[in-house]
């Protein structure tokens, strides 16, 4: 039976964007018997089985997961339901990727009525699956000019509100600490130290310059890549809308696999690869 629901996709963004979601995994099924390992190719389709992959075949993966927001549309998943699907995902994330390898996932906090630690909630899942934490960096993305503002609390004691203008990137191992494969690095001291501290400050993308409503910079996505990979080692993104992760991968002389349910958004980051 086909069941669709609603739900926000896109990278590291509050507004969060809405898109129909197949819950029915019968068109992936018919590849259950078929695991080969795959490079630079997105699949238009759910990472909950990614069958398409085989077990520790991933060096890193970065992502931003879609968050579950707002009231847009009455048939948005339940949280119980939200998180049994980000559950599903990151356990195919945890079977694909190779001992020692890392998984990065850049979520921001949300609401202020109430505020949502999301960061917690999805360190909390990971550590469930069997994933060892690593740190986290603090993604600044601005000085505050564009940041969200309360006006209700200007000046005033009563109410003042955080205005956000920092995301997180959770970092995450699988099983050791380090990677047991080895490669050509391509980082170079200078990015190796600053890439190491804890505070990263990167421009967001612009979102009507790239046709999508929460891309995700290719430039933090290179960060972790000439970070926590080699060269020729596989990337994934198991939420890749406008394929910043790929291009990322692209230009740093690795391969890629993502996965997206929107074709909208799979056209989109194939056109954005093309003209790399």
């Amino acid at each position: 039976m086909d069941k669709k629901s609603v739900f926000k996709t896109g990278m590291g963004s509050r507004k969060g964007y809405v898109s129909k979601f197949q819950t029915d995994l019968s068109e992936t099924d018919v590849n259950k018997n078929k695991k080969t390992n795959h490079e630079n190719i997105i699949f238009n389709k759910s990472a909950e089985k990614m069958d398409d992959l085989i077990d520790n075949c991933i060096s890193l993966t970065v992502t931003s997961p879609p968050y579950n927001i707002g009231k847009l549309s009455d048939n948005d998943l339940s949280d119980e339901a939200y998180w049994k699907l980000m559950k599903q995902c990151f356990k195919e994330v945890y079977r694909v990727t190779e001992s020692g390898g890392r998984l990065v996932i850049n979520v921001a906090n949300l609401g202020r009525k109430p505020y949502i630690p999301f960061s917690n909630m999805f360190t909390d899942l990971m550590v469930e699956l069997g994933f060892l934490m690593r740190g986290e960096i603090i993604w600044q993305k601005s000085k505050g000019a564009n940041a969200n503002f309360a006006w209700g609390s200007w000046l005033s004691a009563s109410n003042p509100v955080i205005r956000d203008i920092h995301e997180y990137c959770l970092v995450f191992s699988k099983e050791g600490m380090s990677k047991g494969s080895k490669g050509k690095s391509t980082i170079e001291k200078d990015e190796f130290m600053e890439s190491t501290l804890s505070i990263w400050n990167i421009n967001p993308a612009r979102a009507k310059k790239i046709g999508h409503p929460a891309p995700f910079p290719v430039e933090l996505a290179e960060r972790f890549i000439n970070l926590y990979s080699y060269e020729k080692d596989l990337i994934l993104d198991p939420f890749i809308g406008s394929g910043s992760t790929a291009i990322a991968a692209t230009n740093l002389k690795r391969s890629y696999i993502g996965y997206e349910i929107s074709s909208e958004y799979c056209e989109l980051a194939e056109k954005r690869l093309s003209e790399i």
